[in-house]
Formats: structure tokens, C-alpha cells, sequence
């Protein structure tokens, strides 16, 4: 098993999945929404139509259409509140639907980008934490799923996760 960071745009990934930090529509946004929808063409708002929306925690899975990926995961990461919320389960939940959904369509390689961080306001160190530790357990044993990335769109995204990496693979 293999987990690393990378500042990539996400879109331009050759991995089996990537996930997209969706709204509850699942119709496409800002941010890494609005540009997988982007990169993956008209063919996933089709798609995304037919899935009838998520729920926050939820994940679901189209293909990739243009994208070098095979398939983009949708899932719908917590607005941040103040943190009395629930919003740390529900970020769990988004990771963890999110690798059942790979572990069920024998998705190898998979890209996360940093859900919740951008317009929905959750603390980077926090959020940052809450995807590394739950990957972590999820896919330590796995055989199936082969490689993490974890996608940073800036230098401090890039650093949170490198330094939540070394509190669980010391090297």
C-alpha cells in the first residue's frame, strides 16, 4: 500500500478514481466540483442527474467520461460550522463511503482532493487530519486498494497532509 501527496490538479490524475467534494445536487459547483465537471464533459452532469442528489457523508459513483480517470466518486463533505456539529463524522463518513465504494468496484489507484476545505470553510489541520488517520485504517491491510493520493491545490494543503503522513508512516 502505497499513500503520497501531491499539488496536481486532480483532473489531470491517471487513477482508477478520483473523488469529487460535491454538493448535495451532485450537479456540479465551484471548486474541485466545478472542475472535474469541467474536465469530465457534459456526459457526468447526465450522469450525476440519474443519481438523484447525496446526502452529506454519502458517496456515489459515475464514470469518468473525459477525465484520464475511470470513475469519479461524488461525495458530500460537511459546511463547518463551529465544530459542535457533527461535522468531524460526517468528514469520516465522506472518506469511508468513499474507499467501500472503491473496495466494491475494484478500484486500485484513488485521489482525494482536501473535502470541506475550500467554500465550506472546515479547518485545514483538522480536515486534513480526519482524511489521513481514516484512509489510514481503512486501507493499512488492504490488498486491494494499491495506492492514496491525497491532491493539494496549494502549498499548505500540500504540507498539512505531508505532515499527518509522517505522524502515521515515519520515515
Amino acid at each position: 500500500m502505497k499513500w503520497e501527496v501531491q499539488r496536481e490538479d486532480i483532473t489531470k490524475l491517471e487513477v482508477d478514481a478520483i473523488v469529487n467534494a460535491a454538493n448535495k445536487s451532485l450537479l456540479g459547483g465551484g471548486g474541485v466540483d466545478g472542475a472535474i465537471h469541467r474536465a469530465a464533459g457534459p456526459e457526468l452532469l447526465e450522469a450525476c442527474k440519474k443519481l438523484n442528489g447525496a446526502e452529506t457523508g454519502e458517496a456515489k459513483l459515475t464514470p469518468g467520461f473525459k477525465l484520464p480517470a475511470k470513475f469519479v466518486i461524488h461525495t458530500v463533505g460537511p459546511v463547518y460550522r463551529d465544530g459542535k456539529h457533527g461535522e468531524a463524522e460526517k468528514l469520516k463518513a465522506c472518506y469511508e463511503n468513499s474507499i467501500k465504494l472503491a473496495l466494491e468496484y475494484d478500484i486500485q489507484t484513488i485521489a482525494f482532493p482536501a473535502i470541506s476545505t475550500g467554500v465550506y470553510r472546515y479547518p485545514l489541520k483538522e480536515a486534513t487530519e480526519i482524511a489521513v488517520h481514516t484512509v489510514y485504517e481503512l486501507t493499512k491491510d488492504s490488498t486491494d486498494i494499491q495506492k492514496v493520493i491525497f491532491t493539494a491545490f496549494d502549498e499548505k494543503t500540500e504540507n498539512s497532509y505531508k505532515n499527518e503522513l509522517k505522524k502515521i508512516e515515519p520515515s
